[in-house]
């Protein structure tokens, strides 16, 4: 085994760890897993860490599980949460814990038969747990006064914890001792705000088995200007592309800004150590080529939505960049219509560009449409035009339906054929 923990702390995975963590993945093949709260349709970005950490576990001969938290989504994990949670349906969870295991597919290798990844849902065993055999066989290994100082329980005491989140640490620790018991899962991973259920666990399993179990927690990232990251004005950035589109998703990681860059690289990347370090020297030579950008903004969006993010990259090129429209295929631009102003157009016969302007709404009027063309600030499939006689030719029309208008430099219209 390869020093898996090195290429961690390089990374910048590693938080906080138990103390023989290092020397423990030395002895062999170690099972690790991770758990997700199914409380929403969609993983979002702050998701993508911990999968990439169990990916690096994945990638230096360790097995993954994925624990979907079908049952402790029930109850709700007080943890960096200001205020008690509402509690969702269990068919609301069984739905959102669906979409999330298909968004699981891409991020993990679940073929590799040696270190195939595994997606369990602890809602088979917690729901059927009886409430008095549960405490007399994990309740009274916790002490109340410990449980009081953890960070989680720490943080509401001002506002309030409902007797139901509180009781969240023993069901994780449970889950742990779980899958110690029938996975020989010795490790946990997880966000920094995790580090108390993962102890509690720790402590679950030694008392219990008399086992070795092991946790290790990343930080919690944030921008250089210290908001949270995968958070933008318009909301959170989901991995579901429904949720936020994969051109959408490919600009987060393009206008990344340059004092993060190296952070996320390491983070959100598979690329070694050497091509990190080339990269990251190259972008420091000409940071406005933003090429350290671009590489992670391929590599994130093409890992996380397959053959979509070429499309999305294309169309940030064509208009960001200097990608030639007439070389894009159809599903560019229907990447573009998501995000541009546009507008249907039955039939191509007789149309001026006078008309396609007005119809694109880049302008009220054919006057004010002939004044802009007049003035050059009018571009036809990224190309100027100052004919105001111009008409629209089945050649303008690319990949068979699509007119990509322009206004000065960011204004953009695209017409498309068909009801």
């Amino acid at each position: 085994m390869s020093d898996l923990f090195a290429e961690l702390e390089w990374r910048g995975f590693v938080y906080h760890a138990t103390q023989q963590l290092s020397q423990h993945l030395a002895g062999g093949r170690r099972t690790v897993y991770c758990g997700f709260d199914p409380t929403a349709p969609s993983l979002q970005l702050g998701n993508l860490m911990p999968l990439m950490l169990l990916r690096h576990f994945q990638l230096h001969g360790h097995k993954p599980i994925v624990l979907m938290g079908g049952g402790t989504g029930l109850i709700g994990d007080p943890s960096g949460k200001p205020g008690e949670r509402p509690l969702l349906s269990r068919e609301q969870i069984r739905e959102n814990l669906q979409r999330q295991r298909d968004q699981m597919q891409r991020l993990l290798d679940f073929d590799t038969k040696e270190t195939r990844a595994l997606v369990l849902n602890n809602a088979d065993w917690l729901v059927d747990q009886r409430l008095v055999d549960f405490l007399r066989d994990v309740g009274k290994h916790f002490s109340v006064n410990v449980m009081l100082q953890k960070e989680s329980v720490q943080a509401r005491r001002n506002t309030g914890i409902s007797y139901t989140e509180f009781s969240y640490m023993l069901l994780q620790a449970y889950d742990f001792l779980h899958l110690f018991r029938k996975e020989q899962c010795t490790i946990q991973v997880g966000g920094s705000d995790q580090w108390g259920n993962i102890t509690a666990g720790i402590d679950l399993i030694r008392r219990v088995e008399e086992g070795e179990a092991h946790g290790l927690v990343a930080p919690l990232v944030t921008t250089a200007t210290g908001s949270k990251f995968g958070k933008t004005e318009a909301g959170a950035i989901w991995l579901d592309p429904a949720m936020t589109s994969p051109y959408k998703f490919h600009q987060f990681w393009v206008n990344t800004d340059d004092r993060d860059v190296e952070a996320y690289l390491k983070l959100f990347s598979l690329k070694p150590r050497d091509e990190v370090k080339a990269l990251l020297q190259r972008a420091k030579r000409d940071p406005a080529l933003r090429e350290a950008q671009r590489a992670l903004a391929a590599e994130v969006t093409e890992r996380v939505h397959g053959e979509a993010a070429r499309s999305a990259m294309v169309a940030s090129e064509i208009l960001f960049g200097d990608f030639d429209p007439r070389n894009a295929g159809g599903g560019v631009f229907d990447a573009l219509a998501q995000e541009i102003p546009s507008t249907r157009v039955p039939s191509r016969d007789n149309l001026t560009l006078v008309d396609a302007i007005v119809l694109a709404q880049l302008a009220k009027s054919k006057s004010e449409a002939r004044r802009s063309i007049e003035q050059g600030g009018i571009y036809v499939n990224q190309q100027r035009v100052k004919d105001v006689a111009r008409r629209i030719e089945s050649a303008d029309w690319l990949a068979g339906r699509n007119l990509l208008l322009r206004k000065g430099k960011k204004e953009y219209g695209l017409l498309r054929l068909g009801n």
